[in-house]
């Protein structure tokens, strides 16, 4: 019995990991088949762990979830038009039942929904166990397993066109989860973000901490020439500059220049330049 046990389990992790558009779809159903414990955890808080509720909230409950079950096992795929190529039939047909397994997936979780508000409604649980009994089966029929794909792929061969539904469901597709596989990428892309912002914020602090060593440096060297310019070479005093002025060195005369006389030129004196040239005789 366990051998069996674990054949199966071993089959269906095999299946869940096969990177096909069947196992994407049967990791899609399997992602909502926990769905509603949380659904039935918060509806028993709420009415204090209590089972009993009124006739009409069951039979409520209960209709929309029989209604639910029938709709999604009578609904099928529509069929294919004719004079199709290989290529557009499969495609179509896959198409096709992808969109027959969502509306089923929602036709189960739908009844959940009834039942929780009909178990708020009337204080008691029994209502939403009785849909989850009748809901969790229905996903059964959202999963592409040889029955469902065999009833799809006749519905949609009604009008004379093959569909290569089972090709199109061995077609390569990437190993992802609903929600989880988004909110896993949106992770891994904010901690590549966070932390090139550290390693860019690291390395612009280094940088600033070597500008400014260099210009401490650079600083201090200027001082140091500066200091070494003033102690060796004493600048030039005002008075080494302009002769004469106070304060001038030593050799510097403190009186003031004498002015050289420029000589004479040597000029004939004429009459007029004679004393008394031009004053008349005295008469005797």
């Amino acid at each position: 019995m366990t051998g069996r046990v674990r054949k199966q389990l071993s089959r269906v992790s095999a299946a869940l990991r096969r990177p096909t558009e069947s196992g994407q779809l049967l990791r899609q159903v399997l992602f909502f088949v926990p769905t509603p414990l949380p659904v039935l955890v918060l509806a028993g808080l709420m009415v204090g762990g209590r089972l009993s509720a009124p006739g009409w909230t069951i039979l409520l409950a209960g209709s929309v979830a029989v209604a639910s079950l029938l709709l999604a096992l009578m609904v099928q795929p529509t069929p294919l038009p004719e004079g199709l190529s290989a290529e557009a039939s499969v495609r179509r047909s896959l198409h096709r039942f992808r969109q027959i397994a969502s509306l089923r997936i929602a036709l189960a979780l739908t009844p959940v929904a009834v039942g929780a508000g009909a178990a708020l409604a009337g204080g008691g649980l029994l209502p939403l166990l009785v849909t989850l009994a009748l809901a969790w089966p229905q996903l059964l029929l959202a999963a592409p397993t040889f029955f469902t794909i065999t009833r799809a792929r006749r519905a949609m061969e009604a009008w004379g066109t093959r569909a290569y539904l089972w090709a199109a469901l061995a077609q390569p597709a990437p190993v992802e989860w609903p929600v989880a596989t988004a909110l896993a990428a949106r992770y891994r892309t904010w901690q590549q973000k966070r932390a090139t912002r550290q390693t860019a914020a690291a390395s612009g602090a280094a940088a600033a901490g070597e500008d400014s060593a260099a210009g401490a440096a650079a600083g201090g060297a200027g001082a140091s020439e500066r200091t070494g310019a003033t102690g060796e070479e004493p600048q030039d005093e005002p008075g080494g500059i302009v002769p004469g002025l106070a304060g001038g060195s030593g050799s510097a005369a403190t009186g003031p220049r004498p002015v050289p006389r420029q000589p004479r030129s040597n000029r004939r004196k004429g009459p007029a330049s004679r004393s008394g040239g031009n004053r008349p005789k005295a008469k005797n």
